[in-house]
Formats: structure tokens, C-alpha cells, sequence
């Protein structure tokens, strides 16, 4: 028995292809499905997501050592050089 999970992408007729290994390509294969939706990369996240997030870094305590902001983003920042300028 082999476990695979995919995000398969529709054909316009709303068929799924999925591939299979080499070892499962002769006779007959049982199949069980759960079908979601998936988010595109593109989605952001809710309102209520992201608020969750970040009510649970301030339970950790994740920010309680940062006094001064901006001086923490500076001291973690890494700035790249730009191309074409020294």
C-alpha cells in the first residue's frame, strides 16, 4: 500500500490525472479521495486568521524581549546590494 498526496489541478471538464508510481501501474488500484479546496498562493490569508496568528506569537511571548521596534528591525534586517550600485 502506497500513501500519496497531491494537489491535482482540474481539467476543464473536471477530470483528475493522477500520476502513479511505477510499482502500481499494472492491474487494478483502489483509490480513496478527500477532496478540498486548495488556497491558491495568491490567497491572503482572512482578517481573523492573521489577528489569530498573532494573538497566539503574543501568547507565546515571542515579542515581550523587543523594547525598541525599530531598532530590532534594524539589527535583523540583512540588506542585499542592489544591482549596479556600489
Amino acid at each position: 500500500m502506497s500513501t500519496i498526496t497531491a494537489i491535482l489541478e482540474a481539467d476543464a471538464d473536471g477530470t483528475l490525472h493522477l500520476p502513479l508510481p511505477a510499482d502500481l501501474r499494472r492491474g487494478k488500484v483502489k483509490v480513496v479521495a478527500t477532496l478540498e479546496s486548495e488556497r491558491e498562493a495568491t490567497d491572503r490569508p482572512t482578517r481573523e486568521a492573521a489577528l489569530a496568528a498573532l494573538r497566539q506569537l503574543q501568547a507565546r511571548g515571542t515579542f515581550k524581549k523587543i523594547t525598541d521596534p525599530v531598532a530590532w528591525q534594524r539589527e535583523i534586517r540583512v540588506d542585499r546590494p542592489l544591482p549596479g550600485r556600489d
